[in-house]
C-alpha cells in the first residue's frame, strides 16, 4: 500500500507539471505591456522602508581562490526629498560594529542637512516643491527613455513558465540587437548585455534578473572601470508585506580592469534583509526616524 501511494504521489505531480506547461503563455505583445508599466518603480511605496545590506567583496586569483574579502553591513534608508537614490549608513565593517562617535557624528550630518530641507520648505515652500517636482518630471522622462531602448535594443523571447520562492513566473530571453540604435547611454550599454528574467504571472513584477556581458563594457567616471567578456550579474527580488517588491540579492562575478591598468578578477554578493517600514516627521524642524 505504502508503495502504491508513492506512485499515485508520483503520478499526481507529473500530471500537475504537464498540465503547467501544457497550459497556453501570456499573449506575448499584451504581457510586456503590461510588464513595462510595472517597471516604472512605486517611489511612494519603496521609500516607505528601510532594510539592511549586507555588502561582501572579494577578490581572486586565476584560480578562483580568494586573496582578500571585505564585508560591510549598512542601513538603507530613504532619501530626503529632491535626493536621488537612497540614503546609506555604514554600521559594520568586516565584522566590528562602527564607533559610536563616529555613527554620531553621521548622524549629525544627516539631521543638518533634513533640517537644512525643513527650512527651505517653509521659508520658500513653492519655489522648493516646484524645483522637486521638475527633478522629478526628469527623473521619470529619463526612465521612460531607457524603458523605451530596451525594448528597442532587445529581441524578447517568451521561454516558459518557472517556479522562483513560490511565484509562477514567465521567463523571457532578452538578445540584443546588432543594428539597435539605443538613445541614452543605458541603452548603449545593455547593447553589451545578454539577458533572461523571470516576471511574476500575476502582478508582473520583475522578481529576477540575470545577466552576461557579451562584449567588453566600459563603465564609470574619473576611474574607467571595463568589465570582461563572460562577467555575470544576477538580481534577486522579494514581495514585502504583500505590498511591494524590494531587493533581495545582487551577485556579480567575472573580471574588471581598474583605471586601465590593473585587471581583477572579482566576485561581489549583496544580501538585503530586515525590511521596516519607516517615516520621518518633518516641518520645520527635523524629528527622529521612527520605525513601525
Amino acid at each position: 500500500m505504502r508503495r502504491m501511494a508513492g506512485f499515485m504521489s508520483l503520478a499526481c505531480l507529473l500530471v500537475g507539471a504537464v498540465t503547467a506547461q501544457e497550459r497556453p503563455l501570456p499573449e506575448r505583445e499584451a504581457f510586456l505591456r503590461e510588464t513595462r508599466r510595472h517597471l516604472q518603480t512605486d517611489t511612494s511605496l519603496q521609500s516607505s522602508y528601510v532594510y539592511v545590506e549586507t555588502r561582501r567583496d572579494q577578490k581572486l586569483d586565476e584560480r578562483g581562490r580568494v586573496l582578500e574579502e571585505s564585508v560591510k553591513v549598512l542601513e538603507s534608508y530613504p532619501g530626503l526629498p529632491g535626493e536621488k537614490g537612497r540614503w546609506e549608513r555604514l554600521i559594520a565593517e568586516n565584522g566590528r560594529p562602527r564607533p559610536a562617535a563616529e555613527l554620531a557624528k553621521v548622524d549629525r550630518d544627516r539631521r543638518q542637512q533634513a533640517e537644512a530641507l525643513a527650512r527651505l520648505l517653509t521659508e520658500q515652500p513653492a519655489q522648493e516643491r516646484a524645483r522637486q517636482e521638475r527633478d522629478l518630471a526628469e527623473q521619470r522622462r529619463e526612465f521612460e527613455a531607457i524603458l523605451d531602448d530596451i525594448l528597442m535594443v532587445f529581441d524578447i523571447d517568451m521561454l516558459g513558465r518557472e517556479a522562483i520562492d513560490g511565484h509562477d513566473t514567465i521567463a523571457l530571453s532578452l538578445t540584443p540587437r546588432p543594428s539597435a540604435k539605443p538613445r541614452t547611454h543605458q541603452g548603449k550599454q545593455l547593447q553589451k548585455f545578454s539577458l533572461r528574467a523571470w516576471i511574476n504571472e500575476a502582478d508582473h513584477e520583475l522578481v529576477r534578473l540575470d545577466a552576461e556581458v557579451i562584449d567588453t563594457l566600459s563603465i564609470g567616471f574619473g576611474v574607467m572601470v571595463r568589465l570582461h567578456k563572460g562577467s555575470q550579474l544576477s538580481f534577486l527580488r522579494r514581495r514585502v508585506n504583500d505590498e511591494v517588491w524590494l531587493p533581495a540579492a545582487v551577485h556579480f562575478s567575472g573580471g574588471a580592469r581598474v583605471a586601465l591598468v590593473r585587471t581583477l578578477r572579482r566576485s561581489s554578493t549583496s544580501e538585503f534583509s530586515d525590511y521596516r517600514k519607516f517615516s520621518v516627521d518633518t516641518a520645520t524642524t527635523y524629528q527622529p526616524p521612527k520605525v513601525q
